[in-house]
């Protein structure tokens, strides 16, 4: 051993040493430091106890000086030491919550990280610590719109009955129109993906048209009638409606759910209503298009097939749409089934007006 170690084993310390190194639930860097002190007890060396545990010689050194010092306790325990960095003051932390909780002086809609930990001289990563203790996010914004339709709760609750209980020998369709759909071509062609690397795709893309998509979600199995149009007026709308109104049993009435874009309620369109009186519109609140089933699919064409794609020309754009609406119709469609609670919605849209009035 180092000189100025020395210790004698009893054989109280020799048994719970044994019982360490034996148990196969004890923790390895306990039974490293047990057999440490054994071999030293049966008179190895410095070299002979590095080449049985391991270990280097000032690891050896260290835990036969703690043996010495504090026996086999010390052995089975971690000395506690004090962080690199003291934390930071409860003040301190309170003033950054503040002034978070503030606009920043300079010109910025919100504090960042490095412009805060500048403002109150801490480390970027105190500041995001703080932050995260207390669920702060400058950075992340939600957007919303509170409906200021007089008759909100009636058209809700109208449109809400539909989907949980529609009528008997009915169809009930979501209908809506996705207008300004780009055939976006790229100036390069991108690189495929592949093993760690992502696709790639140029930045600046040439424009080949655009087209407006009727489609007519079907409440009851989930399948699309969708329709591809040149323009976005009540005129292509009429043209929708009439297949619409091929494709559908004459049996069967039919419920439309639809918001309140002006060509919906031309008196052109009224009058189409008039001539076939087994079709019921049901007009969504204003500013509450989210009402509307068939947005989720559109939500769905446009992350999946539209985003990335690339569309040489607007037949392209088109034949691509429709096929995607056949796939879909095959392999995705399905029931749509309304979870929420009109109740709950009602009381969340109460609350919002009730903020909006205590600011101003």
């Amino acid at each position: 051993m180092r000189s100025g170690i020395s210790f004698e084993l009893s054989i109280g310390g020799h048994q719970r040493l044994r019982a360490v190194v034996a148990d196969p639930k004890s923790p390895q860097k306990h039974v490293w430091r047990a057999r440490i002190i054994l071999l030293s007890a049966d008179g190895f060396g410095t070299s002979a106890i590095m080449a049985e545990t391991g270990k280097s010689k000032t690891c050896v050194w260290r835990w036969q000086e703690r043996f010495m010092t504090d026996g086999v306790d010390g052995l089975l325990r971690d000395k506690s030491r004090p962080p690199g960095i003291a934390p930071i003051a409860a003040d301190r932390t309170a003033e950054i919550v503040r002034l978070t909780l503030e606009p920043p002086p300079h010109e910025a809609t919100h504090w960042t990280l490095r412009a805060m930990a500048k403002m109150a001289g801490v480390a970027a990563s105190t500041v995001q610590s703080i932050w995260k203790a207390h669920g702060l996010a400058p950075h992340r914004w939600r957007n919303f719109k509170l409906s200021n339709d007089p008759a909100f709760v009636a058209k809700l609750t109208d449109i809400v009955g539909l989907y949980v209980a529609p009528p008997a020998h009915a169809v009930v369709l979501s209908i809506d129109e996705k207008s300004q759909i780009q055939a976006l071509d790229r100036t390069q062609p991108g690189l495929p993906l592949k093993k760690g690397r992502g696709a790639t795709m140029t930045h600046d893309y040439k424009r080949n048209g655009t087209t407006t998509l009727f489609a007519a979600l079907n409440v009851l199995d989930g399948t699309v009638i969708g329709q591809n149009m040149s323009r976005h007026r009540h005129q292509e709308f009429i043209r929708f409606l009439n297949r619409i109104e091929r494709e559908v049993p004459k049996e069967k009435a039919i419920h439309v759910i639809l918001d309140n874009y002006a060509a919906h309620k031309k008196d052109k369109v009224r009058a189409w209503l008039t001539r076939h009186p087994r079709w019921t519109f049901h007009f969504t609140p204003t500013s509450a298009s989210w009402l509307n089933a068939v947005e989720g699919f559109f939500a769905k064409l446009t992350r999946r097939r539209l985003k990335h794609g690339v569309f040489r020309c607007l037949v392209d754009l088109q034949a691509a749409i429709n096929r995607f609406i056949a796939e879909y119709n095959v392999n995705d469609a399905k029931p749509f089934v309304w979870r929420a609670d009109p109740d709950d919605i009602i009381a969340a849209r109460n609350r919002g007006f009730q903020m909006l009035e205590s600011i101003h």
